[in-house]
């Protein structure tokens, strides 16, 4: 499939359809990313456009660009959630009927954020794909309108103004940091950042638990990954687009993965330091950075796209406790000792005066594996870092209490 398909014009044509409608959203400087980083990061703060997604700006690009005729017949699409809010209220404002296929655990509040502008709702299955399947079989059963979530020129076109955005405001950008699922988003702020600035650096990220635009290109074709769950639903997609996987082989400098213990640490960070909540697809730049995934920045001017912010609140407890852990800020400790008087009081007396605090504390003598007269200690610490830890573990093992961190 030819790259010429999405070119400058369009994106500057959907730059136009979009005015009044998409939200022209912040760039602040992360300072103490920066510091981190040794380089300037800019965060593009896309969670907080319309829908709390950069991907309104690809579905409304879709459903403003389709002729009356094809409206009247009705939107189909598939989503994980933030493509569907997009299609959504654009279906609302032109007064169409849109049917949205999600995956069955996708985000509560992507399912009732999508609900409230109108769709009807069809669960399928456990990931992307499954619901990507039901939306084609609707497009044949009823004549629907299929409004592809990424590999469509027109929805590209869409999500390359936030490129145009960033070069209009920072002109001297180096580098672009972008999450990747199926590739309509880097797609997109490629091929208009590199007609802006052919010098430019795109650079692309995925979850290592479905890393299927980093295999395709290394194998030189469009590949398929099994589909693991993911922090980052947003961009757990195991096929990628043909027509992304070609623009991203020609204008995507590299492409990397992130962890899912660093996407929550950078989903921690991005809520302390930057006082912002974002997905875990959104936070995938961010963890990039600051895990030096990404190689000859120091001293350039670099802008994470924050590509979206519809966090499932359900989640926030699990990913700041992940978070926690990664960053050596709560720790688990477990320690048999003997079961005899004043050892509990010793140990968290040890633990407070490492200024150190515990959360919670259990005490089990029942365990099959502990010898009688010997009980089993399990703390749940706060702790400030692996410093902290290393030396807690040391004071402890020398007053004859060896810990083993769980």
């Amino acid at each position: 499939m030819s790259t010429s398909l999405v070119t400058l014009d369009m994106v500057k044509e959907a730059q136009e359809r979009l005015k009044g409608v998409a939200q022209r959203t912040a760039i602040m400087q992360s300072t103490s990313l920066s510091e981190r980083c040794g380089c300037e990061v800019h965060l593009k703060m896309e969670n907080f456009q319309r829908t709390g997604s950069f991907k309104l700006r690809g579905a409304y690009n879709k459903v403003a660009s389709l002729t009356a005729e094809e409206r009247a017949r009705g939107i189909v699409a598939s989503s994980a959630g933030n493509h569907a809010q997009g299609v959504a209220l654009a279906a609302k404002e032109y007064g169409c009927k849109a049917t949205i296929c999600m995956p069955s655990n996708a985000p509560i509040a992507k399912i009732e954020a999508t609900h409230s502008y109108g769709a009807d709702i069809v669960l399928a299955g456990d990931f992307y794909a499954d619901a990507y399947e039901k939306a084609c079989a609707l497009e044949k059963e009823k004549g629907f309108t299929f409004c592809h979530p990424f590999d469509d020129p027109v929805v590209i076109a869409g999500q390359g103004t936030i490129g145009l955005e960033i070069l209009d405001e920072l002109p001297d950008t180096d580098v672009i940091v972008v999450p990747i699922g199926g590739g309509g988003l880097i797609s997109g702020i490629a091929v208009a950042a590199k007609a802006v600035k052919p010098d430019i650096r795109i650079i692309g990220v995925q979850t290592q638990n479905m890393p299927s635009m980093q295999q395709s290109v290394a194998a030189g074709k469009v590949t398929t990954v099994p589909a693991l769950k993911s922090l980052a639903d947003g961009i757990a997609v195991g096929t990628p687009g043909t027509l992304t996987f070609d623009i991203v082989s020609k204008y995507v400098d590299e492409v990397v993965t992130v962890s899912e213990a660093e996407i929550a640490e950078s989903i921690l960070f991005l809520l302390e330091r930057v006082k912002t909540a974002v997905e875990g697809a959104g936070a995938c730049p961010v963890a990039a950075l600051m895990n030096n995934k990404i190689n000859h920045i120091e001293g350039k001017k670099v802008v994470a796209l924050v590509s979206g912010g519809n966090i499932d609140v359900n989640m926030i407890d699990r990913i700041i406790n992940n978070g926690l852990v990664k960053s050596w800020r709560r720790a688990y400790f477990d320690i048999v000792v003997q079961d005899k008087p004043h050892v509990l009081s010793t140990i968290t007396g040890l633990v407070s005066d490492s200024n150190a605090n515990i959360l919670s504390i259990y005490h089990d003598r029942s365990q099959r594996d502990i010898e009688v007269g010997y009980v089993h200690v399990a703390l749940e610490i706060e702790t400030m870092n692996e410093k902290h830890v290393q030396n807690l573990l040391t004071t402890l093992a020398e007053h004859g209490f060896p810990a083993v961190l769980r």
